[in-house]
């Protein structure tokens, strides 16, 4: 069995090495770019092998320029590549500007692919534009009353702008911001219901797609609503501030009233307190005086009768008051 298999040997290492100088070599593909008219070369597709570089990518992508008339080099094509960039799409963004005559360079629809944008989605803007919705926008005019706008801007891609060029948020920021101006600088809502194209006129002005990668071709208000009357709220709301500050003012006076109070009573216990220490050192001090001899008895009960008919006096000007009282 061995023996009938060594003869086969040769053969089978032949047709090994064809399948594998077929399958690393595209010589396929060589042949179809050369029925293209495209000229490339067996060793250079050898080398996009060694390089791993997709050798299909890159001859379709020429065979494809070639035929739309465009001049590119294979190895531009593979640069691009290389460095991250969507070769197919560059060349069809190339094709599009060509057909719509739009300047539109190699290098620069590279440089755009390299920017992180859709070069042929830009081509395709550039003919036909784009409309950007904006969303609600509410501001308030002069006479407090709120009003809601929606605009519906149409841009243009700028194809010298796209790189580096601000994207759509902040056309819709600064559209959104020109409305709230335009709406804030009316004197009343009824201005803004009764033209709103002033606010499509007045924002256009301002030339909101400086620095974008758009240009701003219209404006247009698409619907227009009054909202809450915001004066009328914001004066209740300060009512109400107002109300609760004055509540705390007389709060704090109130307590301020309670502590004065509450100290002047203090203050009279501390009175009494004193005046009962002193009527307590009376006993003490007439006896000393009787023991002294500094006060007879007769004084002594001299005083007795004077506090008898005081406390007697008081009794009965205490009934006379109630008595006309009553």
């Amino acid at each position: 069995m061995i023996d009938l298999l060594i003869p086969l040997i040769p053969i089978i290492a032949v047709i090994f090495i064809i399948y594998i100088f077929f399958q690393f070599i595209p010589v396929g593909l060589w042949i179809s770019a050369i029925a293209a008219g495209v000229k490339v070369g067996i060793f250079t597709l050898v080398g996009m092998r060694l390089r791993r570089v997709p050798p299909h990518q890159i001859v379709n992508a020429l065979i494809k320029a070639t035929k739309a008339g465009l001049t590119i080099s294979i190895d531009k094509l593979e640069a691009h590549f290389l460095a991250g960039g969507n070769v197919d799409r560059v060349i069809d963004a190339l094709i599009a500007a060509e057909r719509a005559g739009i300047p539109l360079a190699f290098e620069k629809g590279t440089a755009i692919d390299l920017a992180g944008r859709n070069v042929l989605e830009a081509v395709q803007m550039s003919v036909n534009p784009k409309v950007i919705k904006t969303p609600i926008v509410a501001a308030v005019a002069k006479n407090g009353i709120q009003v809601m706008a929606t605009a519906r801007v149409t841009v243009r891609a700028n194809i010298e702008r796209l790189v580096g060029g601000a994207g759509e948020e902040t056309i819709v920021a600064r559209v959104g911001e020109g409305i709230v101006t335009t709406i804030g600088s009316a004197d009343a809502h009824k201005n803004v219901l009764e033209n709103p194209d002033n606010i499509s006129k007045t924002v256009l002005q301002k030339g909101l797609d400086a620095g974008t990668a758009f240009e701003i071709l219209s404006i247009d208000i698409a619907d227009v609503d009054v909202g809450k009357n915001i004066g009328a709220i914001l004066q209740t709301d300060q009512a109400e501030a107002d109300k609760k500050i004055a509540q705390a003012r007389a709060e704090q006076r109130r307590a301020l009233a309670v502590a004065q109070e509450q100290e002047m009573k203090a203050r009279v216990q501390e009175m009494r307190a004193k005046v009962v220490e002193a009527e307590a050192e009376v006993p003490k001090a007439m006896a000393e005086a009787l023991r002294k001899g500094k006060l007879g008895v007769m004084d002594y009960y001299n005083l007795k009768n004077i506090a008898a008919d005081t406390a007697m006096r008081d009794s009965i000007s205490g009934i006379s008051k109630k008595k006309e009282s009553k």
